[in-house]
């Protein structure tokens, strides 16, 4: 992991900000039903956050492995449209992304937490993880969140981005009334 000074560098360059889904916006437990079905928590603190990034001018997107209706439904409860579900091939999805929106990848964040994630944790410019990755993930990642994924972690990231691009008391003087 880098020094702090220099993950807020890095920070203060991000255009967009991408999330993996489970074990970063989700704890990565699955519950599963008799009948298939497959639940997944969402942390509000964390959803509230990413719509916070989005206010101060950051666009924010999805990118997971998994294909899931419920994190079509909670994107769209958040009003997050970049939607990338099913990709099976990160680095290409990551590449098509970036090409899509004309930005470099060292504009681009993503936050993942398992070895699936390193070909995008390598190549962005800004790379964050959750205590709980693995060791790979973890050593390659240049902000480490204190929370875990699903309690709290992506909020943190956002407002590490908001306050690297001094933006976040702008985004709180909304509430600071």
């Amino acid at each position: 992991m880098e020094s702090m000074s220099q993950a807020i560098e890095r920070a203060q360059r991000v255009r967009l900000m991408l999330f993996d889904v489970d074990g970063i916006l989700t704890d990565g437990t699955l519950y599963m039903g008799e009948g298939g079905e497959i639940m997944k928590a969402f942390n509000a603190l964390d959803g509230h956050g990413m719509k916070m990034l989005a206010e101060s001018g950051v666009e924010i997107g999805l990118l997971s492995s998994r294909q899931s209706r419920i994190v079509a439904l909670r994107a769209a409860e958040l009003g997050i449209t970049l939607v990338h579900q099913g990709a099976t091939d990160k680095a290409a999805e990551f590449a098509t992304i970036l090409a899509g929106r004309q930005i470099d990848a060292a504009q681009a964040g993503f936050m993942g937490d398992d070895v699936l994630d390193l070909p995008v944790l390598t190549r962005c410019g800004f790379a964050a993880s959750v205590p709980a990755a693995p060791e790979a993930v973890r050593s390659r990642a240049h902000f480490l969140s204190e929370s875990p994924g699903g309690r709290g972690a992506v909020r943190e990231v956002c407002e590490f981005i908001m306050r690297a691009q001094n933006r976040y008391d702008s985004a709180m003087s909304r509430y600071l009334r």
